[in-house]
């Protein structure tokens, strides 16, 4: 059994499918273990079943972001008591990547970076946000965090990882246009859980409020950063063209304001009737609602912080058996086209709505659409085929290092 130390940015126990499903259920059928070392705070009681888990700390402490590199410092500590890895691994932490590198360095095995989001090009989009209401101490502060994270990713984390995996083709192609090489990258874009998105193991939820209306989905996240309120224009145009649809948005805000936000327009709007915000649900109820679903939405901003994601609310969409429309980042356009099972337009409220309208009034379009989503899924975005893809490339990585 080979073992990976991997330092994770996310809350622990880990939810997320790409770390929980990937490390904790596919990676041990090919013989590799893993020792999770970060911060807790993800609400889930869940033991960790594919090798040991050492939380330091947690995501909820005001002082997380400053305290973090130190608490995976004493994590690691602590792992190491339990033996040597064959390898370390950090996932989107900057800091905490210096010191898995040197780490790494010290004890002669391989440092790998799992990078799933540019988080030094989010802390200068944070920067330019706060410059534009003037440059003072807090503008400075994050100027100054923006300027050193680029410095150390760029510059050592990146140049001495023997290996980069990450999000997707768009982004292996963006760092090897920064210099990197582009054999020393693979790209693990999301997943879903086969068995969990099998519609046939989904209850639809049992809601009034969608009787008798033509159901349309949003699942997943909603923030000013992603320019959440592009659905409320879609719903808007949808409305006037179809006073029976009802947009329903399953998913939370990563803060109460931005809930507060998205409340705000809505009323504003006068899209109460038209929209179900319905904030956070468990994954089975939200998924509940998505099977009582028309057709799904993923629109995601382009730019360079979305164009190299690889978004997951498509790929459920698809699993499921919902025709889909999604806008053109690459990662959504390549499922598109590759699926044949939804429309990819601009992010723009007149052609979204239109190709949602499409869908609606074209029942054996939508019913082709249906059909194609789950076989493309199952032969290329379970995380069973997913995890296959990784193992090998930790085969050949761990064998070279020997």
């Amino acid at each position: 059994m080979r073992s990976i130390l991997f330092v994770v940015r996310d809350p622990l126990p880990p939810i997320r499918a790409d770390v929980r499903t990937l490390f904790g259920t596919e990676m041990p059928r090919y013989g590799v273990a893993t020792e999770l070392v970060g911060q807790g705070g993800s609400g889930d009681a869940s033991p960790w079943p594919a090798g040991g888990m050492h939380v330091v700390g947690s995501l909820r402490s005001r002082f997380a972001s400053v305290c973090a590199p130190l608490w995976d410092l004493l994590g690691l500590v602590r792992a190491l008591r339990h033996g040597r890895p064959d390898c370390i691994q950090v996932r989107d932490k900057i800091a905490s990547g210096v010191l898995g590198r040197i780490v790494a360095a010290l004890l002669r095995v391989p440092f790998l970076y799992w990078m799933s989001f540019p988080i030094v090009e989010g802390f200068e989009v944070r920067r330019d946000d706060i410059g534009r209401h003037g440059r003072g101490l807090k503008w400075l502060g994050h100027a100054l965090r923006a300027w050193a994270s680029r410095a150390a990713i760029y510059r050592f984390v990146l140049p001495g990882a023997r290996h980069v995996f990450v999000q997707s083709d768009a982004m292996a192609d963006w760092l090897a246009a920064k210099g990197f090489d582009r054999s020393t990258m693979t790209a693990v874009p999301m997943g879903v859980d086969a068995q969990l998105f099998d519609r046939a193991n989904v209850e639809p939820v049992d809601d009034p409020r969608l009787d008798n209306r033509r159901v349309v989905l949003y699942l997943g996240r909603i923030a000013r950063s992603r320019r959440s309120d592009f659905l409320l224009d879609v719903a808007d145009r949808l409305r006037a063209n179809n006073p029976d649809v009802l947009l329903v948005i399953a998913g939370d805000a990563p803060s109460d304001d931005e809930m507060a936000w998205m409340r705000r327009e809505i009323a504003r709007r006068g899209l109460d009737g038209h929209v179900l915000l319905t904030g956070w649900l468990p994954q089975r109820t939200a998924l509940g609602y998505a099977v009582r679903a028309e057709v799904g939405l993923s629109p995601i901003p382009r730019g360079t912080l979305f164009d190299v994601s690889s978004p997951t609310k498509l790929v459920e969409y698809l699993a499921l058996g919902i025709p889909s429309v999604a806008n053109d980042i690459p990662d959504q356009k390549l499922v598109i086209d590759e699926s044949g099972a939804g429309l990819c337009v601009t992010m723009e409220p007149v052609p979204f709505a239109d190709a949602v309208l499409q869908l609606l009034n074209d029942g054996a379009l939508a019913a082709e659409f249906a059909l194609r989503g789950p076989p493309y899924v199952t032969s290329h975005r379970t995380y069973d085929i997913l995890g296959n893809n990784v193992a090998k490339t930790y085969k050949k990585i761990l064998t070279e290092s020997r």
